[in-house]
């Protein structure tokens, strides 16, 4: 279940994962600690992209473009458009003149050397450690090695768009 909620204090919109569970939500906005039972759900819904279109249309709304925003395609889709449209790193850094599997190969003894997981590694580990890893799960395993719950739940989203990983009924594998 998905909530879009609002700040008292800044008044910004952001989704709540699982609204009935937390306690506490913070606003990622100004910081604030708000008692989940206590705010106000402007929307809900058990899919995250539904609950994503809604908060897109309360922000047109407020901003008076719910016309114009009638008129633009889902969010889910425009985002898979950007993420087709450009260039990808690989493309990025052959053009610039460097060998990809070489830049790759320094990351990762980078990574080594230091002892460090990158995030996609942290991410990627939450899924294989789980039965049947939910968002929360991997936002959970996230957060426990230090990697905000909020960019660990972007990443999740940009393996899904890549194809790296798969999505069914809110529960997420790894391809290949």
């Amino acid at each position: 279940m998905y909530a879009v909620v609002g700040c008292s204090e800044c008044t910004h919109l952001w989704l709540l994962s699982d609204p009935h569970t937390a306690e506490t939500a913070t606003c990622p906005r100004c910081g604030r600690t708000h008692r989940t039972k206590q705010l106000r759900r402007l929307a809900e819904d058990e899919d995250r992209e539904a609950a994503r279109q809604a908060r897109s249309a309360l922000l047109a709304k407020r901003n008076g473009d719910s016309e114009a925003f009638a008129g633009t395609a889902h969010v889910a889709e425009m985002e898979r458009e950007l993420d087709d449209s450009g260039v990808d790193d690989r493309e990025y850094l052959a053009e610039s003149g460097l060998d990809p599997d070489a830049v790759a190969a320094a990351g990762d003894r980078a990574t080594a050397a230091t002892g460090s997981r990158s995030r996609d590694r942290i991410v990627r580990d939450a899924i294989r450690n789980h039965d049947s890893p939910t968002v929360e799960d991997v936002e959970a395993h996230a957060e426990s090695h230090g990697v905000p719950g909020g960019k660990a739940a972007e990443l999740l989203e940009k393996l899904v768009r890549r194809g790296e990983v798969s999505e069914s009924n809110g529960v997420y594998r790894l391809i290949g």
